[in-house]
């Protein structure tokens, strides 16, 4: 009976760690379109977007932040790590996306 507790409780904090990542992932994006639509430029914006997370997420994250139109858009993807954060993480990715309209600058 000890191994099947064991594998739900491993299985259920794996699940965890999923949803956390898939949390972190839209916050980031909300923050570096947050930072984009400010005018603090492409730089600033993927900068915000690395800012927000956790330094065990941070390694394999990729911010990728565009502007045209008037829109300003981020796209965040962090990969899910395996039991514990910082540890080697799964083959697939979890993607946040966020976007909004470009402050005018006076």
């Amino acid at each position: 009976m000890l191994p099947t507790i064991v594998v739900t409780l491993v299985l259920m904090w794996q699940f965890v760690l999923v949803g956390y990542t898939f949390t972190l992932a839209g916050n980031a994006a909300d923050e570096a379109v947050r930072a984009g639509t400010a005018a603090e430029g492409q730089a600033g914006c993927e900068e915000a977007g690395l800012k927000h997370l956790p330094q065990a997420w941070q390694g394999d994250a990729s911010v990728q932040c565009g502007a045209g139109g008037g829109y300003v858009t981020a796209d965040v993807t962090l990969r899910v790590p395996v039991l514990f954060p910082g540890a080697i993480g799964f083959p697939f990715t979890v993607e946040g996306h966020a976007g909004a309209v470009q402050e005018e600058k006076d």
